[in-house]
């Protein structure tokens, strides 16, 4: 059976068919489908975990239980589950370990473009790197052997191009992987320095094997054409050259980039004339073959940032663009913002309002950076909001304190915001963090988490109490505010920035895109008490626009919350009324 999928689904597709039994991850875009498409399949064990951490330990607990196993996460959650990562490399596996991992690259949705095949150079374990769909799947269902074969858990990368686009697979039967027979094996397994300087010179070896194994595997593969220009090449970039050149040039496509072969690369390199790299970010590739000796031509015609494309690489062999049909480059730019009506938007006024400093965390609620309200001063990464806003206060003294805030949502705070708090509580710095609590992971596409009370399946599950557990890490002082109450914010940010101790502020109302929320009747707006101060335009609701110098409201926008109305003093924004 053949069928259309994205690459993300072709890979929850090929764990499925290598016999699966558990996936553990966090969401985080662009590897987000991987785990919701395998939820789907009711014979396998299917989670959300806290962070990528835990996730890849639940899914090095099940392999060390026999059962085959994976997780899933973006580059910068592998930095999170780096720490089970680099000990998982000694330890080895029982049941196969797949570890997939989805690059950014151009940071369509990301702080950064790490490229991941380092952390399988650091780790010394094989990584697989599917070109489409197709390789997606089927590198994803053969990665269990592997590992299994190797003793080693296996990284799987995509970018987000493989992940999110789309071509035609066809589907094959499921593995009925049986869970292997538990064995107490405390040499293996239990990584004191006695044991792991044992295992050391195992991954040694098993990384020499494995370079063997890249010889001859099915993952390389050579494709000649002509011989004039041979081009070394992987992932979405094959797919790029190949509509470029066709098989005017020979190909050397890398399925495994780690460990690369040496005889493969020699002898193709003998087979062509002149030898190109073409890599997204790192020179990875490029490395190899200079270690190897072998004349090539990389990173000083192809950058190592961002994207490359069918037009790059033209460009940079000097190749006319095909002639089609673009749009207007007049179109204006829409720059990506909080949505109308969203609950972060009167949090963030009144922060801006206020003219506080804000440690600003990862998440839809990053888009407080933007103009107008242009409320955040920093985004580093999961958690760092807290910790950040503990370091920031100690440096700048009591004077900061008063004026500083950190901001996180109910997922990140789960996720990696609660050690942070803990450090401010024991710490004792007079610090305000205030928790946006939406009641789903949002920037991702709204999975449940420990806070929300419901599992991936949206079965009902164990909700955290974020007040009572805010108490429990230390803080004395916990309040919850409604963000479209203006008033109460700005009560309680004055309030909790004033007092000489730590502090929650948990600003609390559900994500306006949730199917369970029912948005009220839609403004308008009064021309004839409308007096053009455009007060209201300061909020940055995309619902709200000026025409004419007046104020006007799109109805199929707005969603009544009625903060843009406790802005109007002249009484101009009224409920009901005439569409405009």
């Amino acid at each position: 059976m053949k069928k259309l999928m994205i690459g993300n689904e072709a890979i929850a597709r090929g764990l499925y068919e290598g016999g699966i039994g558990l996936v553990s991850s966090y969401p985080g875009t662009p590897s987000t489908e991987i785990t919701e498409f395998l939820s789907t399949y009711n014979d396998i064990y299917s989670e959300w975990a806290p962070n990528e951490k835990v996730a890849a330990e639940v899914a090095f607990g099940a392999s060390l239980g026999g059962m085959r196993a994976a997780c899933a996460m973006k580059h910068v959650g592998l930095n999170v589950a780096a720490d089970p990562l680099f000990t998982l490399s000694y330890t080895g596996v029982t049941g196969g370990l797949v570890i997939c991992v989805a690059d950014d690259p151009a940071m369509h949705s990301s702080q950064n473009e790490q490229d991941s095949r380092h952390y399988a150079i650091a780790a010394k374990v094989p990584m697989l790197e599917p070109a489409d769909s197709a390789e997606a799947l089927a590198f994803a269902r053969d990665a269990f052997a592997l590992s299994e074969q190797f003793d080693t858990p296996v990284l799987l990368r995509v970018c987000t191009r493989v992940a999110h686009s789309q071509s035609v697979v066809t589907l094959g039967e499921r593995v009925e992987a049986p869970i292997k027979p538990y064995v107490k094996n405390g040499a293996k397994f239990i990584m004191m320095p006695s044991n792991a300087k044992k295992r050391h010179p195992v991954v040694e070896e098993r990384t020499k094997a494995l370079a063997a194994y890249a010889e001859n595997c099915p993952y390389n593969r050579v494709e000649m054409g002509g011989t004039e220009i041979g081009i070394i090449t992987s992932g979405t970039c094959y797919q790029y050259v190949k509509e470029v050149f066709g098989d005017s040039v020979s190909v050397l496509k890398i399925g495994m980039p780690y460990p690369l072969p040496e005889k493969l690369f020699r002898d193709f390199a003998d087979k062509v004339k002149k030898l190109y790299v073409i890599e997204e970010l790192d020179g990875i590739i490029e490395a190899h073959c200079n270690a190897l000796g072998l004349t090539v031509v990389g990173k000083e015609m192809f950058s190592p940032i961002g994207e490359y494309s069918q037009a790059s690489i033209r460009a940079a062999f000097g190749l006319a663009a095909p002639e089609f049909v673009t749009t207007d480059d007049t179109l204006p730019v829409r720059p990506p913002m909080m949505c109308a009506g969203c609950p972060h938007r009167g949090i963030y006024y009144t922060l801006a309002k206020n003219k506080v400093t804000v440690i600003g965390d990862i998440g839809c609620y990053t888009l407080g950076a933007q103009p107008p309200l242009s409320a955040m001063d920093s985004t580093l990464c999961m958690g760092a909001s807290v910790s950040g806003l503990h370091g920031f206060n100690l440096a700048r003294g009591e004077e900061a304190e008063k004026k500083t805030v950190g901001v996180i949502g109910d997922s990140t705070f789960m996720h990696s915001g609660m050690t942070g708090l803990v450090n401010i509580a024991y710490n004792a710095t007079n610090s305000t963090v205030i928790i946006l609590d939406n009641s789903i992971t949002g920037m991702t596409g709204h999975q449940h988490n420990p806070t929300t009370g419901f599992n991936i399946k949206g079965d009902p599950a164990a909700k955290v109490d974020l007040e009572a557990l805010c108490h429990a890490l230390g803080i004395a002082r916990v309040r919850v505010v409604d963000p479209y109450d203006l008033a109460a914010c700005d009560k309680a940010l004055k309030e909790e920035l004033a007092v000489a101790e730590p502090s929650v502020i948990i600003s609390r109302r559900p994500c306006v895109l949730l199917k369970s929320v029912k948005a009220a009747p839609a403004l308008t707006v009064n021309k004839d008490k409308c007096k053009k101060c455009k007060k209201c335009a300061s909020l940055g609701c995309p619902a709200i626009s000026i025409k004419g110098g007046f104020a006007q409201i799109d109805r199929t926008l707005c969603v009544g919350c009625d903060v843009c109305q406790q802005l109007c003093h002249f009484g101009a924004i009224e409920k009901g009324g005439a569409a405009e």
